[in-house]
């Protein structure tokens, strides 16, 4: 009598020794599922994550509003976002000088005066403290509580080392939470990469 335990085709028959792998628990392939679906909904939701890149040059009371009212409100949209103060925008992070920020009367074709009135000394004053009382009215937030809600909100606020030199800033005068040390080729960068790119 055989004892051979091949089979029709020759192939040999399993060994009582070879125990397949246990299949993974229903369980198990419930909590791997659940893993994968997280990793792919957090990988979505950065490449979904739109980037704004603003430019702020400008140091005026009514050009200081302009970027941080935009940087808050994309902030509040999910966007991520930076704001580059190069020159006279850097006295928007200074605590002292964003303060007493000034509004320009001449060459502003919506001031209601002529260039010739508003070249007066000290129209500038007048004008400032105009715009002042016009946002205290209306409860405007200010300078400093737009750019403090900003940082709370992941605004990203960027000091031209070149302008900090230039302009003999002390860093620490500005508020906390700005960033120092950036260069023109990290805000470029910036700005490459960004959906939304402005210069204000």
């Amino acid at each position: 009598m055989s004892t051979d335990t091949s089979g029709a085709d020759g192939a040999d028959a399993p060994s009582d020794d070879a125990s397949p792998e246990d299949p993974p628990s229903r369980a198990e392939l419930a909590a791997r599922v659940d893993e994968l679906e997280d990793a792919l909904a957090e990988a979505a939701s950065e490449e979904d994550t739109k980037k704004m890149s603003i430019i702020a040059t400008k140091g005026t009371l009514d050009m200081a509003y302009p970027p941080l009212i935009l940087a808050s409100t994309a902030a509040a949209f999910g966007y991520e976002v930076t704001v580059f103060h190069t020159f006279w925008g850097l006295d928007i992070l200074h605590e002292e000088r964003s303060k007493n920020l000034k509004l320009s009367s001449v060459g502003n074709p919506n001031m209601p005066m002529p260039n010739a009135v508003a070249a007066i000394p000290g129209m500038d004053r007048v004008t400032t403290k105009m715009m002042e009382k016009r946002i205290a009215d209306n409860d405007t937030a200010t300078i400093e509580e737009l750019l403090e809600t900003s940082l709370d909100m992941g605004v990203e606020f960027q000091a031209c080392q070149m302008t900090i030199d230039l302009m003999d800033y002390d860093e620490d005068d500005f508020y906390d939470g700005v960033t120092t040390g950036v260069g023109a080729a990290t805000a470029l960068q910036d700005m490459a990469d960004a959906d939304i790119q402005l210069l204000v």
